[in-house]
């Protein structure tokens, strides 16, 4: 059992949400892929207010722009992770990344489609 696992009740979901948001801050500072989706975002979300658009297709506009930064953060941390342990150049290490930037491309991928469907 991990040491970190100790905590219960209001402590832990304190500690959780630090330890969110400590994460968004770093993917924030330390990723533009992350910076230019939130960036995205801030533009689209507030565009769906916009549009003549049913509350459930506005609903699904705004979901796969949040999917996108899910997806990206998710991303983000294999890619952290598989450094953290070795920066040498693997087969292994290469496929886990080019698979995390295929997520993120099929993320990307169903915001234009979903936004295409919708608004066209």
């Amino acid at each position: 059992m991990s040491p970190f696992k100790g905590q219960t009740g209001l402590k832990r979901i304190l500690n959780a949400s630090g330890y969110s948001l400590d994460g968004l801050r770093a993917a924030f500072t330390g990723e533009a892929a992350f910076r230019q989706l939130v960036l995205l975002n801030a533009i689209l979300i507030p565009l769906s207010f916009f549009l003549n658009v049913s509350r459930v297709e506005q609903a699904l506009l705004i979901a796969v722009c949040l999917l996108a930064l899910i997806v990206e953060l998710l991303n983000s941390a294999v890619e952290a992770a598989i450094d953290r342990i070795s920066l040498e150049l693997h087969p292994l290490s290469k496929n886990a990344k080019d698979m995390g930037s295929a997520a993120q491309l099929v993320a990307l991928s169903m915001i234009a489609l979903v936004w295409a469907l919708i608004l066209f």
